[in-house]
């Protein structure tokens, strides 16, 4: 029985919990971008 309560909770997921999950990835994928675009205006002047 507790085994089945622990497995439940491990897959769910809470909406905030996913929600920051998305904004960090969402975060880091600018991050990235914006590097790159300083590289090649760095790299163009």
């Amino acid at each position: 029985m507790k085994n089945k309560e622990i497995k439940e909770k491990a897959t769910k997921y809470d909406k905030g919990q996913v929600f920051v999950k998305i904004m960090a990835g969402i975060l880091a994928l600018l991050m990235v971008a914006g590097t790159g675009a300083s590289l090649v205006f760095a790299l163009m002047a």
